[in-house]
């Protein structure tokens, strides 16, 4: 039996519209057998890749894996010079890579579903363009039946752990079952959907729900029990979060420098067409670091697409965002939670309040990279701030090394979190 899908919970609408933009910026991994199936197109007869390699290998040497090859430029070898993939052209869309055919869009397992993601580093999903993204469910459904024999998971997902994997922990050792995750996840999701408040409110309340859960033993709060509680606690949150971002404190001096740090690696492209000082040697990028650290002067050119900026008019106040701008972070985020993409298999398998906690973190330097963007009308700063951002959250590997990992729990525990989203949405 097939695990079935569960569509997306806001309108969001996406088609590929030749940007070329993932065929330049990212390592495709492959299969044995998509190896093989490449080999056997016979592109050793094209004269446009005659003594080029196709592949290259990475990992440790015990476990060793095939990715397609990048040009000097870090765009596929495929991609021809006209911005279309030859593969595609050739042989149709279903003859290409599994990662190629499945992105912008990410499956999650979680229990006897696949949970429907979207990456909004791609530009057309982060601008809403395209058929609505339950025309592409067939094909996703295709695509995840792959997926369970690419990574070897359960063909039989009626069982507790449905597709093989089991739900991610909440904290330390503390799990739940999926059902009583996906409550946790749908309470979480009526908070940020909730138009009686602006995001930043809705995400301050998330925090506020993650530490008043972080406090609970989940050992007999199950199923109808952990119900009422969540109810409870939701409620109790009108009262409990400040209602101004205003009234909230500001960040102390050590949560500026961690946030600066994560705004770095954010903001921060190392290959494709947009990659920043790193082209300049570590060197560069050691000089960058320690300029955010520092926070003043300006600010180093990490991204290509960065406009020139100093720190000190990053933190010049922008005002409320526009009910148009606000819509796009909520279509965000509502995805990023519905899909439980921020946490478990899908973000370095962190658990699930250490992964939210991260989440939450890109709303502030999603607002201080649209201060960046001050020509640019609100929701279309918002948008390319959103992109940038989101070509790092669960992909950059770095956000899951315990060095960045013990940065974000410093902020979470200081309560510097919550100020660095009232702080940016000034």
């Amino acid at each position: 039996m097939s695990a079935s899908l569960h569509p997306l919970p806001v309108v969001q609408n996406w088609d590929c519209h030749v940007c070329g933009n993932c065929c330049k910026e990212y390592h495709v991994v492959l299969s044995n057998d998509e190896r093989r199936r490449i080999e056997a197109q016979g592109w050793k007869d094209d004269p446009s890749l005659a003594g080029v390699p196709l592949f290259t290998r990475f990992g440790r040497w015990w476990k060793r894996r095939y990715e397609l090859a990048q040009r000097g430029d870090g765009s596929c070898v495929f991609l021809s010079d006209q911005g279309r993939c030859r593969i595609h052209e050739r042989f149709g869309h279903e003859a290409k890579p599994l990662p190629c055919r499945l992105y912008p869009f990410v499956l999650v397992p979680a229990g006897n579903t696949w949970r429907v993601g979207l990456r909004f580093s791609c530009p057309s999903a982060v601008d809403n363009l395209g058929r609505p993204a339950s025309a592409h469910l067939p094909d996703l459904k295709r695509y995840a039946d792959e997926l369970v024999a690419r990574e070897g998971l359960s063909r039989s997902p009626a069982g507790p752990e449905g597709l093989g994997l089991p739900p991610p922990r909440l904290q330390g050792s503390q799990r739940l079952d999926w059902p009583d995750t996906l409550q946790i996840v749908a309470a979480l999701l009526a908070i940020v959907r909730d138009p009686r408040d602006r995001m930043e409110r809705r995400l301050r309340k998330c925090l506020a729900l993650a530490n008043l859960c972080r406090q609970a033993k989940f050992d007999d709060i199950k199923g109808d029990r952990l119900a009422e509680f969540l109810g409870i606690v939701a409620g109790s949150l009108e009262t409990e979060v400040p209602g101004s971002p205003a009234a909230m404190p500001r960040p102390s001096w050590i949560g500026r420098i961690l946030f600066r740090q994560a705004l770095a690696i954010f903001a921060r492209k190392d290959q494709g067409p947009n990659r920043g000082l790193s082209a300049r040697g570590y060197a560069a990028l050691l000089m960058a670091a320690c300029r955010f650290a520092r926070g003043t002067g300006a600010v180093p050119k990490i991204h290509a697409r960065m406009p020139d900026l100093t720190f000190e008019q990053a933190e010049t106040p922008a005002g409320p965002l526009p009910a148009e701008a606000e819509q796009v972070l909520e279509r965000y985020y509502a995805i990023k939670i519905e899909s439980v993409q921020f946490c478990g298999p899908t973000y370095f398998g962190i658990p699930f309040w250490e992964g939210l906690e991260a989440l939450m973190l890109t709303f502030p330097v999603i607002l201080w990279l649209r201060r960046a963007y001050t020509r640019l009308p609100p929701r279309e700063a918002v948008a390319r701030a959103i992109s940038l951002a989101d070509d790092h959250f669960g992909f950059n590997r770095v956000l899951g090394t315990l060095r960045q990992r013990m940065g974000f729990r410093i902020l979470a525990r200081m309560g510097e979190l919550e100020k660095l989203v009232a702080w940016y949405s000034r």
